[in-house]
């Protein structure tokens, strides 16, 4: 546990500890607009004792969205909002880092006035989202089928994640990160169960590689490598993407996030959402693609964070459910104290049932 409590030196600042928050979907933004809240506020700024917030998935456009109620970084209502939950945050003493989300085709036509979601081709998809029903409540629905995204239409998105970026600066955050795993847009270019172009874009290993990494050199062209990060979930079977062969792309962008010094990667494992647990060999193998800094999220518990930590084959570890039933979950994990229930009942939309009620042990 001693090795949690360490701070860590990323290289745009050192943290005060390797606890970290992973990024979480909750369906909170104002309506309509998509603007963070006073009641986010709160929710953040009560776990501002983690190393790194990684905020939720924050849409860099209208087509990124695909979910009810869930936050975008591309309006300026929206910078207003999120530059409130920074200064809060930072008031507190925390560091915070706003997650770059295009969710592709896990999305509805309803939440895109008719229109179908894209992706990088136009494969069935056999999964679902969460819209508001007619009754105000969310509500499951299949995700159709998207259209592909044109060549030519590449720059635009490119264009979307350099002005989230900047605006995510504008905000006050201290680093951004790009989503590029759990099968949304990126995820979406990088596996061959979702990618069967014929162009530049497709095909081989390096094809389906290069969006993805021309999002990289574009996000660190309007900031720098060490304020980037990026997320990326190589096996990972979720949102109705197999990517059971992806342990060889997921060491390819390692070393093309290395080669272009990125702050940190951030590796989401798959076996939170029931795939394959990742072994040793992987992990010794991402280590030697990527020499900077490692979080690694999942299935951890407090014993299999301080193997990988005195492995190193992390830095530090993100925990997603137990920081939403534990705002406190450092101090928590530092004394050895008892931890909240979780109650997932409540984690998507709704008010702050769930959401700020958690009990906290320092007040």
């Amino acid at each position: 546990m001693t090795r949690l409590t360490h701070h860590l030196a990323l290289p745009a600042f050192t943290t005060r500890n390797r606890v970290f928050m992973a990024p979480l979907t909750r369906m909170r933004a104002a309506q309509p607009g998509d603007i963070p809240t006073d009641l986010m506020r709160e929710y953040y700024t009560q776990r501002a004792g983690a190393g790194l917030i990684v905020t939720e998935g924050t849409q860099i456009s209208p087509e990124g969205k695909g979910y009810h109620a869930t936050p975008g970084i591309y309006s300026d209502d929206q910078v207003a909002g999120w530059r409130r939950i920074t200064e809060a945050v930072h008031e507190a003493g925390g560091r915070i880092a706003l997650q770059l989300w295009h969710v592709g085709r896990i999305t509805h036509p309803a939440v895109h006035g008719g229109e179908p979601g894209v992706s990088a081709s136009a494969l069935p998809f056999k999964g679902t989202t969460r819209i508001q029903g007619p009754d105000g409540n969310l509500m499951s629905v299949d995700a159709p089928t998207p259209r592909a995204l044109a060549a030519d239409e590449l720059p635009r998105v490119l264009d979307d994640y350099r002005r989230a970026t900047l605006n995510a600066r504008a905000a006050g955050f201290d680093m951004v990160e790009i989503h590029g795993a759990n099968g949304y847009l990126l995820q979406q270019f990088m596996s061959t169960s979702t990618n069967h172009r014929d162009d530049q874009y497709g095909g081989s290993l390096d094809n389906r590689a290069r969006f993805p990494l021309e999002v990289v050199d574009t996000v660190v062209d309007a900031w720098d490598p060490a304020h980037v990060g990026m997320r990326i979930s190589p096996m990972i079977k979720v949102g109705g993407l197999d990517d059971s062969d992806g342990l060889e792309m997921g060491l390819h962008i390692a070393g093309e996030l290395n080669r272009r010094e990125l702050g940190y990667l951030h590796l989401c494992e798959p076996d939170w959402v029931g795939g394959p647990e990742l072994d040793d060999d992987f992990r010794i193998k991402l280590r030697e693609a990527f020499d900077g800094v490692i979080i690694a999220a999942g299935n951890y518990t407090p014993d299999k964070s301080t193997r990988i930590l005195r492995a190193g084959w992390a830095d530090a570890i993100a925990f997603g459910r137990l920081f939403i039933a534990n705002p406190d979950l450092p101090h928590r994990l530092a004394d050895g104290s008892p931890l909240n229930e979780l109650r997932p009942e409540v984690i998507s939309g709704g008010d702050a049932t769930g959401y700020t009620d958690y009990p906290s042990l320092t007040g």
